[in-house]
């Protein structure tokens, strides 16, 4: 019987192919998750908001609401719960769509279930706390790691936990230039998995959430540092 570590919480897998799905629910449940499967974007968005998962696993092409509107629909209600997005095609545009909607990560079909739940741990891993509880000032932009809270000009700004750590990462350091291949290390805990195009995404959507004196420059060709407006 395969015990359920309570501290690693539920994952909630949406996807409508049953083989991939038991191989999920399988490799997850082996790591201590407890895993809650549905087939349809209808019913997963239903039993999101129920149970609210630690973290979710979404297909792109899903029966009823596809994975991207379940996504779109999470945010507009200011549900920011983690989410994994799962495509069967290598589509730039899925990918950069899920991330623009405020997923955290993804994986393209076919794809190695022990690096799916490397991807998820790395996922609660971020959402759940970074090191450090020394609160991170620059500009307009205050950020505490403790609380997992930011702040712009007083004004809560709510981010993924990716977008969290990226900007973290960023203001830890502030001056120095962080190549993208850097932030996919530091960040997502995997070099060159993604591309640049993922870093470049997260730092776009950081920069329309933090408002127009976000603290983030852009060094073409090389990367990104934190500095003053």
């Amino acid at each position: 019987m395969v015990s359920v570590d309570a501290e690693r919480g539920l994952v909630l897998i949406a996807e409508d192919e049953p083989a991939i799905a038991d191989l999920q629910r399988l490799y997850l449940a082996r790591a201590g998750y407890g895993v809650h499967v549905e087939r349809d974007g209808q019913q997963a968005l239903a039993q999101i908001r129920r149970l609210r998962p630690a973290l979710v696993i979404l297909d792109v092409g899903l029966p009823g609401l596809d994975g991207i509107e379940v996504c779109r629909r999470l945010r507009a209600e200011d549900d920011w719960t983690p989410v994994v997005f799962v495509t069967a095609r290598d589509d730039e545009i899925d990918r950069v769509l899920g991330l623009e909607l405020g997923a955290d990560d993804y994986v393209t079909k076919p794809f190695s279930p022990r690096e799916l739940v490397a991807r998820v741990a790395g996922v609660l891993r971020r959402a759940r706390g970074i090191d450090g509880a020394i609160v991170l000032e620059l500009g307009d932009v205050r950020l505490e790691p403790t609380a997992r809270r930011v702040e712009v000009a007083g004004e809560e700004v709510h981010l993924t936990a990716t977008e969290f750590d990226l900007l973290a990462t960023l203001l830890r350091r502030p001056g120095q230039v962080f190549t993208r291949e850097q932030l996919l290390a530091t960040v997502w805990g995997i070099a060159d998995y993604g591309g640049s195009r993922t870093v470049d995404v997260h730092v776009a959507q950081l920069r329309a959430k933090l408002g127009p004196r976000a603290p983030i420059r852009t060094h073409r060709g090389v990367g990104y540092s934190a500095a003053a407006p």
